[in-house]
This record gives C-alpha cells, structure tokens and sequence, in this order.
C-alpha cells in the first residue's frame, strides 16, 4: 500500500474531499488527473448509481461515483484503468485501482443475489444488505495462480489470443473450489500447455482489477512432457533463453516481474521489486 493512499470505509455523508467518477467508459480525467474536488464533481450533471468512501489519499479523504453511463463534462474526457496501469503516477493507479473494484461489486450488488429485492449500503463497513432476507455481500475477491516455468536458463512463455499482438507472457487461471495454489498451478499448466511441474516456489501476490483478481505469483520447474497448447485459450507456446526473449507484459503487472527476476537471478543482475 502506497504511504499516500490508505484504504477506509467512509460514511457518503461527510461533507468534502476528493472524488473519483467511474463509467463503463473508465475514469473521469481533466489536465490535472483523475481526483477530483468533490462537491464540484457532484454538481456536474453525472447519472451517479451510488458513492462510496473507499479511503484517504495525502490525507484527503476519497470518494468514489459509481455512473450509469459516461456523460460529457467540460474541459474533461474518460479513460481506462489500463491506461493508468501503464502510464503515469503508480500512487494514483493505486487509488483508481481500489475505486475500479469497489465500484464492479457496488454496480453488481445493487440488488440481492438471493431474493431479488434491492439492497442497501451499510455505512460503517464495506458491504450491502438484504432488508429482506437478511444477507450481506461483500466485495469479491478472485483468487489466481500465475506461474513462470523454468528450465535452466529457458522459459516457459505464451500467448493468449487476447494478448496485445506480439506478446507472450506467463501462464495463469483461476483456482476452483476445493484446490490450494500449488493444486490450481499444476492443473492450469496441465491444460494448458501439457507441461509437468516440480519445486513449486510462492515469489510474491499482486491485486489485479481487471475485474477483482488476487494474483499469487509462483516459479516452478519444468518436470517433464511436450508443449501441446490448449485450444481456444493458448495460440502459441515456446521456451525462450534469457538471453533472446520476446515482448513482454507490462513493467508493472506481476507476470512481468516473474520473469524479471528470473533472468535477474539467472544472469547475476540486480532483482527488481514487485510494484505494490
């Protein structure tokens, strides 16, 4: 957690501070960046689904505005989480990061998953309730193995058809019920790509809000079998050297630093630290 950004469960009725407006267009942004002055932000004519108080930044306290739709705001236009991932100030990715998942689970949890009836925000901790039947939902959080595969001074990278054009990655899926890390791991390289593993290693975890990931990063040597890729989900699979790799995933997501440190640790190189 950044030392600018704490998260906290902030009563909407409080008066002032800052704010952030999410669409299904992504986040409002003007020249001087996603935060906005609250009470300026709500006089703007926004179809706002609901607020939520989701924490402090440089002391200020944080608002999210959950839209129906993007509207057009003067002097300002909507951008993408992605965008913000990958350009510009870590510490404010931080805070829209946070907003973007607060902001899924309020937009999906307006009504009650088991009786139907519409639910409300309780205001002193981060859930909804059922007047009705009673049952409270909070934010959901999906965990996920992401794992680099090792052999020697090789790697095991793929690419999804998903995937911007050109780049291969590591491979990564959700973990069922019922199955630890380490289970989750060997299955999806299993199916993937037809690989056997060993010597599992835990490397590090990154919350990943596209839409409410927790991503547990692994290394894993290479156990046995031939690359067969998965069909629909795998376009090409390969082992690179560490000396003459392909384009990579972004510095900031944690696919990338599992293989940053990898070829740091194989080519005796400074180890990079995993943004948080």
């Amino acid at each position: 957690m950044s030392a600018r950004w704490s998260t906290a469960v902030l009563d909407p009725q409080l008066a002032g501070g800052l704010a952030v407006a999410r669409s299904p267009e992504g986040f409002l942004v003007d020249a001087n960046g996603a935060l906005f002055p609250r009470e300026w932000l709500k006089r703007q004519a926004l179809e706002v689904l609901c607020e939520h108080g989701i924490g402090h930044f440089d002391g200020e306290p944080v608002f999210l505005l959950e839209l129906r739709n993007a509207v057009d705001v003067p002097g300002c236009s909507w951008r993408g989480l992605r965008a913000f991932m990958l350009e510009g100030d870590f510490d404010t990715y931080t805070v829209l990061a946070y907003a973007a998942q607060i902001g899924t689970w309020a937009r999906e949890h307006r009504f009650c998953g088991s009786c139907g009836q519409a639910m409300t925000q309780i205001r002193w901790e981060r859930a909804m309730h059922c007047q009705a039947c009673d049952l409270r939902s909070y934010p959901r959080i999906s965990p996920s193995m992401i794992v680099l595969v090792t052999r020697g001074d090789e790697i095991l990278l793929a690419r999804s058809p998903r995937f911007v054009s050109g780049v291969y990655s590591t491979l990564a899926g959700f973990a069922e019920p019922g199955e630890s890390a380490e289970d989750c791991l060997v299955r999806e390289v299993r199916e993937e790509v037809a690989v056997e593993v060993r010597n599992i290693q835990y490397v590090g975890s990154q919350c990943w809000p596209f839409p409410h990931s927790m991503m547990l990063g692994f290394h894993a040597e290479y156990a046995g079998g031939e690359i067969v890729m998965q069909p629909d989900e795998i376009e090409d699979a390969q082992w690179f050297s560490v000396h003459d790799l392909p384009p990579l995933p972004a510095g900031r997501s944690i696919a990338r630093y599992l293989i940053d440190l990898y070829v740091a640790r194989r080519l005796g190189l400074p180890e990079p630290v995993l943004p948080r």
